[in-house]
């Protein structure tokens, strides 16, 4: 087993809440996910208004500060919450499947795949494999929040959201914006992860040149937090025309993706929305990997980034 590393980094087994790769692991893991992806979004409600009324209506909100003064001062104070429930339970769910299951997929390829030496295809593989179940999850949410947000008329929240929006559309209401959420979120993922594990890799190799073992839990979450921002900043440049799609979609100002590419331009796609989502993302992404990581360090387990084969291997030091 990993003994006790310089600096304070190794973490005694007989202190960890359960092992690696078992499936307290994964739930754990899971429950990480929930608490910080929830909690993030959560913050972050008004700026996902701005940004989804920016993408609905840019004429009228056509900046960061003057959307915010349009809304406060035609809506109040309280429209910039609005939507918050659906933040918060359901990015919560969605950030616990995203968590939970790629370390799950990530164990379970890297088994199989590890030998071929491509480490990057084995993220991007668990990370598209855990978004589509999240992105299920979440895409009932989604639907109500971004109605609430855009249409004060619609409802309060998901109380009055989930029923209005089942009687009016049906069960195919709540999952209109999958497929472009599927767009938006699984490059998103693929993304983010993978340039968080190669960010982490990049950092202790060639910057700290420490093992991570051989750090303190402080330097293991400075790592966290740089390569989560790296990993936000990337991906949201990525995922900015699918976002921009989704919102369309939900707000009924296109039929299909088509109609919504040609209505809102090729340009327009990649730039509309996109400083707010620069603010939303980075911090949002940061922010989580860093409440993630260290739930998993009061947890007595290691940091995010990396691959172990097994469990014994990783124990090999003892």
């Amino acid at each position: 087993m990993r003994g006790g590393g310089g600096g304070g980094g190794g973490q005694g087994v007989e202190r960890r809440v359960c092992e690696e790769f078992s499936p307290g692991y994964y739930a754990l893991c899971t429950f990480g996910g929930m608490l910080s992806a929830g909690t993030t979004h959560l913050a972050i409600t008004p700026l996902d208004v701005l940004k989804v009324n920016m993408q609905v209506n840019p004429i009228k909100y056509n900046g960061i500060s003057s959307g915010l003064s349009t809304l406060w001062r035609e809506q109040g104070p309280s429209s910039l919450w609005r939507g918050w429930s659906g933040k918060f339970f359901g990015y919560g769910i969605q950030g616990g499947c995203k968590f939970g299951l790629y370390e799950y997929f990530k164990k379970l390829y890297s088994d199989v795949l590890i030998d071929n030496g491509n480490k990057s295809f084995i993220f991007f593989l668990s990370s598209a494999s855990a978004q589509v179940f999240a992105d299920v999850a979440l895409s009932p949410f989604e639907a109500v929040k971004i109605r609430v947000q855009t249409q004060p008329s619609f409802a309060k929240g998901l109380v009055d959201g989930f029923p209005k929006l089942y009687a009016t559309e049906g069960l195919a209401g709540f999952y209109k914006g999958l497929f472009p959420l599927w767009g938006r979120n699984i490059p998103f993922s693929m993304i983010m992860f993978s340039t968080f594990e190669h960010s982490v890799e990049l950092i202790y190799h060639n910057i700290i040149q420490r093992r991570k073992e051989d750090c303190s839990r402080a330097q293991q979450l400075s790592v966290t937090c740089l390569a989560g921002y790296a990993a936000g900043a990337v991906g949201t440049v990525i995922s900015n025309p699918a976002d921009n799609i989704v919102a369309s979609l939900y707000n009924k100002q296109s039929e299909n993706v088509l109609q919504a590419v040609k209505k809102i331009g090729l340009v327009n796609l990649f730039t509309r929305s996109l400083p707010v989502r620069f603010l939303l993302v980075g911090p949002v992404v940061t922010s989580q990997w860093f409440f993630y990581d260290t739930i998993k360090v009061l947890s007595g387990l290691p940091t995010s980034g990396g691959l172990r084969r097994r469990v014994e291997e990783a124990n090999v030091s003892a």
